[in-house]
């Protein structure tokens, strides 16, 4: 089972108002700014774009369904700041992990993708983060697993079920439930 201490980690990154403070931009007040972290947190697992099991921060942002690519969107350069602050956190991960599109997970969820890692196999669980190159260009950089796992979440994950990390992350993983039960594997 999760643990409700694991479930309420401090936050190690900043909210856009504290990026706003920092990177000396204006934000929109309080009750109008989109919090790209947040949205994750409050979801767990989120897409970056595009349709899917669970919510896109690129639909989330622009407030309505995208028809084509998010770029061409009105609001196409927040939900460029937007993605660009999930990147930054210390809290949200990026991995290839639903339909091989870029989906982000918040860290109270790390140790439940780590106990299905061996389901979703390595390539799904491995961590993605751009880079910004000295030309301005950016690049992805893989941090295979488990070498992006903390401690903790190794830890937590140990005492998860299959069942119990397939809830914590959702019903999207409920077609995992039937592929390892395929190959001998017990809920």
């Amino acid at each position: 089972m999760l643990d409700a201490g694991l479930l309420n980690w401090p936050s190690r990154s900043k909210s856009n108002a504290d990026l706003g403070a920092w990177t000396g931009l204006r934000q929109k007040s309080d009750v109008t700014a989109f919090d790209p972290v947040q949205f994750v947190a409050q979801n767990g697992v989120v897409l970056a774009s595009g349709k899917g099991p669970v919510p896109s921060v690129a639909e989330a942002v622009a407030g309505e369904p995208i028809r084509g690519s998010w770029w061409g969107h009105a609001k196409g350069s927040e939900i460029f700041h937007a993605l660009g602050v999930l990147d930054d956190s210390t809290d949200v991960l990026c991995f290839k992990l639903i339909d091989g599109k870029n989906t982000f997970v918040h860290r109270r969820l790390w140790p439940a993708l780590v106990r299905l890692a061996e389901i979703l196999g390595k390539e799904r669980v491995t961590a993605i983060k751009q880079e910004h190159t000295a030309s301005g260009a950016h690049r992805n950089v893989s941090t295979p697993f488990p070498k992006w796992v903390p401690a903790e979440a190794k830890e937590q994950a140990s005492r998860l079920s299959e069942s119990e990390a397939r809830a914590a992350l959702g019903p999207w993983t409920d077609a995992l439930a039937s592929k390892a039960q395929g190959r001998g594997r017990s809920r």
